[in-house]
């Protein structure tokens, strides 16, 4: 299946079972790829949370709740949409995986952790648009959070692991380069659009 209907059931399949990898979608400029992907959010049902919570902590899983979700002795659930992140080409990893929140540390004189981009798309979609152009080291960081299903993060005195379960959804412009071997293994789906 080519063009419009190979990317609609790429991206259909994988909100269907999420386990199945990933997409990538290959097509010229206006081709409408990241219009397909950014629809793909409003048609997926909420998801339920706990209310706060900037991870995503699912209520009824609390073997999996991050540490605020731990100390919280009475969580509440809230619904919410779907998450649905852009991984900016430029994004520093820092803003991928998270840092030290300064203003805090400063204002309260205590370290706390700052979510990044992983953070946000937990229990749901991590786009990259011009995937083959995002940097080496953010395509590993982002790899490697993937493959585990978690993000850990060590550095700046601060020591966090939180969930990192997320449908990498990725879209190209052949023309402008090629993408890396462990990144195109990545997507269990690669269309044309």
């Amino acid at each position: 299946i080519l063009g419009q209907q190979g990317m609609k059931l790429a991206l259909g399949l994988n909100t269907i079972s999420p386990r199945i990898g990933g997409g990538l979608i290959q097509g010229e400029k206006g081709s409408a790829k990241s219009t397909a992907v950014r629809a793909l959010q409003g048609l997926l049902p909420e998801i339920e949370v706990v209310r706060d919570c900037p991870f995503h902590c699912e209520p009824h899983d609390k073997a999996h709740f991050c540490e605020e979700c731990r100390e919280n002795l009475k969580p509440m659930a809230a619904r919410r949409p779907v998450p649905f992140v852009n991984l900016p080409i430029g994004a520093t990893e820092d803003r991928l995986l998270g840092t030290l929140d300064i203003e805090h540390a400063i204002q309260q004189g205590r370290r706390r952790f700052q979510p990044g981009l992983l953070a946000q798309a937990h229990r749901g979609i991590l786009y990259i648009d011009e995937v083959n152009l995002l940097n080496d080291h953010l395509v590993d960081a982002m790899l490697d959070a993937a493959a585990m299903g978690v993000n850990v993060v060590e550095r700046d005195g601060i020591s966090v692991q939180h969930a990192a379960s997320f449908i990498l959804v990725g879209t190209m412009n052949p023309e402008e380069g090629e993408l890396r071997p462990q990144l195109l293994d990545r997507f269990a789906l690669s269309v044309p659009a």
